[in-house]
């Protein structure tokens, strides 16, 4: 899968599943303060990472994945 498919999905279901406005998504665009997603979105977004990816999203793994463009990178190293 390449990165345009992932950052695809990705933007998809952010903009559908968790109803976050499209202008807000950019790459440098900060997960929880400009997206707004909380812990209970995360919650959601594993489960929806796993359908649409095939893998789990593990806690330790997420540190420092603070943007949009840096979780499509953290999706891309697991699929790749």
């Amino acid at each position: 899968m390449n990165r345009n498919e992932i950052e695809e999905k990705v933007r998809n279901f952010l903009i559908e599943d968790l109803e976050i406005d499209e202008e807000k998504i950019t790459p440098d665009a900060l997960l929880k303060e400009d997206l707004g997603i909380d812990s209970l979105d995360f919650v959601d977004i594993v489960v929806i990472v796993e359908r649409n990816f095939g893998f789990k999203i593990k806690p330790e793994e997420m540190k420092g994945v603070d943007t949009y463009s840096k979780f499509c990178d953290y999706i891309e190293t697991k699929v790749n």
